[in-house]
């Protein structure tokens, strides 16, 4: 099993910034990859960014683009992602998300994932 917690969230202006973390613990011998994702009520669990753990390559959606880059410290098994220019639509509850194996060209794809944190808000004011 694999247990994730995330941190950072919070309110900030438009333009602001925050960065996120996720501590992950277990068997995180296994990951395979880790994702960041967000939800707004009502609305389905979309794709932020994602980060292959041995590699470090990462992918982003592109409504973030140049403004969000995520990362990883491997020694202390965290992730991060780091939020610059914040607009008030990138306010929802961001989770991050791991699994030790994804098909491929699917890392965007909430549903490969089996492993979740509890999420923590992000409110962008405008």
């Amino acid at each position: 099993q694999v247990q994730l917690v995330e941190s950072g969230g919070g309110l900030v202006q438009a333009g602001g910034s925050l960065r996120l973390s996720c501590a992950a613990s277990g068997r995180t011998f296994s990951r395979y990859a880790m994702g960041w994702f967000r939800q707004v009520p009502g609305k389905e669990r979309n794709f932020v960014a994602a980060i292959r753990w041995s590699s470090g390559s990462t992918q982003y959606d592109d409504s973030v683009k140049g403004r969000f880059t995520i990362s990883r410290d491997n020694a202390k098994n965290m992730v991060y992602l780091q939020m610059n220019s914040l607009k008030p639509e990138d306010t929802a509850v961001y989770y991050c998300a791991t699994d030790s194996w994804i098909r491929s060209g699917q890392i965007s794809n909430p549903r490969e994932y089996a492993y979740w944190g509890q999420g923590t808000q992000v409110t962008v004011s405008s």
